[in-house]
């Protein structure tokens, strides 16, 4: 506190004997990536309303005049990033206060060699056991134009440093383990790496001719895969088990389309036996509508009708008279009419055969219903 007093005490005396008020402090340049920008501390006045004048001159050029930056500046800064980046300048900066004037502040800046270069940008992807390192910039500009920073310099390299995660030193400028890779392009791959392990990387920019390296880029970690050589024994595996599924996958196709096959076959177009003495007694009859067994059932129907015996009224074939051949006359007719048998030709056993028939076709429709593998049998 009392040194305060004594500063601001000191500067109005001096201010009244001279008229004068005292130089901005601290004044420094910061540029990055040619990116500059003039900045000062306010001086000690115990007055307010304080403003700023920025001049230049270049020094390659003889008998140049100044050039004004900026004036009646209010903030203490003043962009300079205007000045060609390949010249030698002399600044100049005071303090106004009114009518009031602060001495000259000189400073000397050269762009290309006190600008800082930046970190560049950094992609990391892990591939086939190595790791694929790409990078870009750092880059100048103002607003939205962007220019790489290497075009400004001659020479321009990249160097990338890399370590296991977990080491204990991972200085780049010290450590033992950090393993380093110089490039003039902008990727690299790093091999030679061990499997599913984390490695971490950094980059910065160096440029030999100027005796100028970049700041370092944000650490990334990426672990590595395999080398990319695929084992036997996974091959094998794949290619049985792969094998194994077409086989099944085929095995399984063929039974279902059979099945199939043979639902369709039994449900449209069913397959029956005619029994041979309905064959015999009714040649055209047709047994549609009627569910009749699929081949192949081992049911069998006991036969319903055994072969009729001779009728009474059927009479026995004769033979003929003459066995030599054929008699020179016809024989003469019978002046009576035969006799009538006793009993009608479709009597009895027409109507037997008919009632074969229909209890046939009763046992059939029967066996549908309860599917039994049971002998019908039937007893006239």
């Amino acid at each position: 506190m009392a040194a305060a007093l004594r500063a601001a005490l000191c500067s109005g005396l001096l201010l009244c004997v001279s008229g004068m008020i005292p130089k901005p402090r601290n004044a420094r340049i910061t540029s990055v990536n040619l990116h500059s920008t003039l900045q000062w501390d306010a001086p000690r006045f115990p007055e307010g309303n304080i403003t700023y004048t920025v001049r230049s001159k270049s020094i390659n050029i003889p008998g140049d005049s100044y050039d004004t930056l900026g004036t009646r500046l209010r903030l203490p800064e003043c962009d300079v990033s205007s000045l060609s980046v390949y010249g030698h300048y002399i600044l100049q900066l005071r303090a106004e206060a009114g009518r009031l004037r602060s001495p000259w502040l000189t400073l000397r800046f050269k762009p290309m060699d006190d600008t800082i270069v930046g970190p560049p940008e950094v992609r990391l992807k892990s591939e086939s056991g190595d790791l694929h390192v790409d990078f870009s910039g750092p880059f100048a500009g103002h607003g939205q134009d962007r220019w790489p920073l290497r075009h400004y310099y001659g020479s321009w390299n990249y160097r990338i440093f890399y370590w296991k995660k977990g080491s204990t030193d991972t200085d780049p400028a010290s450590a033992s383990r950090v393993a380093q890779v110089d490039t003039k392009h902008n990727s690299e791959i790093l091999s030679q790496l061990e499997p599913w392990t984390v490695y971490c990387v950094q980059v910065q920019a160096v440029i030999p001719e100027w005796n100028k390296t970049g700041e370092l880029s944000r650490e990334l970690c990426e672990q590595t895969t395999h080398n990319g050589v695929t084992p036997v024994w996974v091959t094998v595996t794949v290619l049985v088990g792969s094998m194994l599924v077409v086989a099944t996958a085929v095995t399984a196709c063929f039974f279902s389309s059979f099945y199939l096959y043979r639902l369709i076959k039994h449900v449209f177009c069913p397959s029956y036996v005619f029994p041979e003495h309905l064959k015999e007694s009714n040649p055209k009859a047709s047994v549609k509508g009627v569910g009749m067994r699929p081949a192949g059932h081992q049911s069998t129907l006991r036969t319903l009708h055994k072969e009729p015996p001779t009728q009474e009224w059927e009479q026995p074939q004769q033979k003929p008279k003459y066995p030599q051949g054929k008699p020179k006359y016809p024989q003469e007719k019978p002046k009576y009419p035969q006799e009538k048998p006793k009993y009608p030709p479709h009597s009895s056993f027409e109507k037997k055969k008919q009632m074969d028939f229909w209890v046939y076709l009763i046992a059939e429709f029967s066996s549908r219903k309860k599917p039994t593998d049971k002998h019908v049998t039937t007893d006239f």
